[in-house]
């Protein structure tokens, strides 16, 4: 099928590699910071200047944040916002980003295949084995995640914006800015509690947790987090870009 080229799309960070049919790197990881303003056309030439730093490849796959559905963009956090993450919401950028067809946009642009998800999905690509029911939670400005039955996708639910402890959402209760605030040994007893509350609604049959703040858990809770549980490499999001059009994109 050929090479893929992967942008996994943060609120902090867009990292990017060109990876090959067995999954292993064929270029990069690089990573430049999220630019902001961040509208649709700018994210278009961004998604271009990243591609021109790396080896060609014969289609693409981009993981963005949010509620993505079939390569469109239902809702975003993000890139609505004027400045970046917890910035005041632009009304139009939020308008301009609010049903944004991404799959159709950066097809044009690069003029080959493309694929869009939501971002834990391509990372959940490239971790879950394709037995029973696997988890794949993302630790990073705020909370991903994706579900995937015997390998299948299942559609996307935004656990991020659903409420958890005294109004806070998952977002604000374990993203990065609360890492920053509560330090590491703190944060990591959140991370514990959030899977502790999503075991008994998910009954997993494995949970991975990647994302850039995986890393980040202190070894206390990681041992406590149980045998269910794995910590997943950092470079998932953009491993993960090949495999999701065997899985997703035919």
């Amino acid at each position: 099928m050929g090479d893929t080229l992967t942008i996994d799309c943060g609120g902090g960070g867009l990292k990017a590699a060109v990876v090959d049919d067995s999954d292993a790197l064929a270029g990069g990881p690089i990573r430049i910071a999220t630019p902001y303003p961040f509208p649709p056309e700018r994210f278009i030439r961004t998604m271009l200047d990243i591609e021109r730093q790396l080896p060609p490849a014969e289609r693409v796959t981009v993981g963005l944040p949010g509620m993505i559905r079939h390569g469109r963009v239902v809702a975003t956090p993000h890139y609505v916002n004027r400045a970046g993450p917890y910035t005041p919401v632009d009304p139009e950028l939020h308008a301009a980003w609010t049903g944004y067809d991404a799959r159709a946009a950066l097809s044009h642009a690069f003029g080959r295949p493309v694929l869009v998800l939501n971002d834990a999905e391509v990372h959940g690509a490239a971790l879950v084995v394709g037995t029973g029911l696997e988890l794949v939670i993302t630790l990073g400005t705020g909370l991903g995640n994706a579900l995937f039955d015997d390998g299948v996708l299942a559609p996307h639910l935004e656990l991020s914006h659903g409420p958890i402890r005294r109004r806070r959402t998952y977002d604000t209760y374990i993203g990065e800015i609360q890492r920053r605030e509560l330090g590491n040994a703190h944060w990591s007893r959140r991370v514990r509690r959030v899977v502790d509350g999503l075991r008994p609604v998910f009954r997993w049959d494995r949970l991975y947790i990647g994302g850039g703040n995986a890393a980040l858990i202190d070894a206390e809770s990681v041992a406590r987090l149980g045998d269910d549980v794995t910590i997943a490499a950092g470079t998932a999001g953009v491993l993960g870009g090949a495999r999701a059009w065997k899985m997703i994109g035919g």
